[in-house]
């Protein structure tokens, strides 16, 4: 279960995320604990750094375990403890951004997401769903964290979260919450010391 430094996974292998590797459309660039990829209805394997990935992975982490996932275009996943992510689109040409596109879905979990140069150029085509909204990456720095309801907070850059209420924007600084997929997102003020709590009652109740 977490504690109240649940976020914190994030910061101490940050520095991964801006080396240099040699990339497919996506790579492991780092594993801790248990971590498990597979594609459609292949069984997961046990993933390990350097092993590359293409759209259609389903990535878990165990409890204790998280993965560092580096993409092409720069963009970079922290996937914490208990969580479960599927690319789902993933096309990047650096001379044809007319062609831009990634998509994501977060099953589970929470996840920590810097983008690249697909939402540095093409923010409009970079997107991460939760069962209560899509997120529109607007060259953002942001984590999310999945509890029913869904939390995001952003760090830098912007989000727009939309479902069948509506779409609200949450800007630099900004903790959001959206509660159901016919329920608008809605500014908060815990902070992120909220969402942390948040993200312990989510590992709690996904171990049951």
């Amino acid at each position: 279960m977490l504690r109240s430094h649940a976020l914190s996974w994030a910061s101490g292998i940050w520095a991964y995320l801006f080396a240099s590797v040699a990339l497919a459309n996506g790579v492991f660039q780092g594993v801790a604990g248990e971590v498990k990829a597979g594609i459609g209805s292949e069984a997961p394997v046990d993933a390990s750094a350097g092993e590359r990935f293409r759209p259609g992975t389903t990535v878990t982490t165990g409890a204790n375990s998280r993965a560092v996932l580096r993409f092409d275009d720069g963009h970079a996943i922290v996937l914490h403890e208990n969580t479960e992510f599927r690319l789902t689109d993933y096309r990047f040409n650096r001379d044809r951004p007319q062609e831009d596109s990634f998509a994501a879905e977060l099953v589970k979990g929470a996840l920590r997401s810097v983008t690249g140069l697909i939402g540095q150029r093409s923010g409009n085509r970079v997107s991460l769903s939760v069962p209560q909204a899509t997120i529109g990456i607007r060259g953002a720095d942001f984590m999310a964290v999945l509890v029913n309801p869904a939390y995001v907070s952003v760090l830098n850059g912007a989000v727009g979260v939309t479902n069948a209420a509506g779409t609200v924007t949450f800007d630099a600084g900004a903790l959001g919450t959206v509660a159901a997929a016919t329920t608008l997102a809605a500014p908060v003020a815990a902070g992120i010391a909220g969402i942390a709590s948040a993200a312990g009652s989510s590992t709690a109740t996904a171990n049951h």
